[in-house]
């Protein structure tokens, strides 16, 4: 059961992608520290990935479903990027005959 007042679980965390994608996009135009940026590239790739998922998601919705969403989500790019990786060598070839 929820507090009254307190926010929902996927609005609590869409509030926090964004501002770890605001710090991302801060850590990679940083013109100071190499590690600062890599690790700012990370985050970025990391929280858009999450982001795909909980932009898709009720903001209403509770711990449960939103994670159902996530692993969805997360299962589907983990397919997509597979395919192009098993069909990057087949690409190549047909580009060299």
């Amino acid at each position: 059961m929820m507090k009254q007042g307190a926010r929902p679980f996927a609005s609590r965390v869409q509030a926090i992608l964004i501002l770890m994608l605001v710090i991302s996009f801060v850590l990679i135009t940083q013109q100071i520290s190499d590690t600062a940026y890599r690790v700012g590239l990370g985050l970025l790739i990391v929280t858009t990935f999450v982001q795909i998922a909980f932009g898709n998601i009720d903001p209403r919705a509770s711990f449960g479903p939103s994670m159902k969403i996530l692993g969805l989500t997360l299962l589907i790019i983990a397919v997509i990027f597979g395919a192009g990786i098993a069909i990057a060598p087949y690409l190549i070839q047909l580009g060299r005959g």
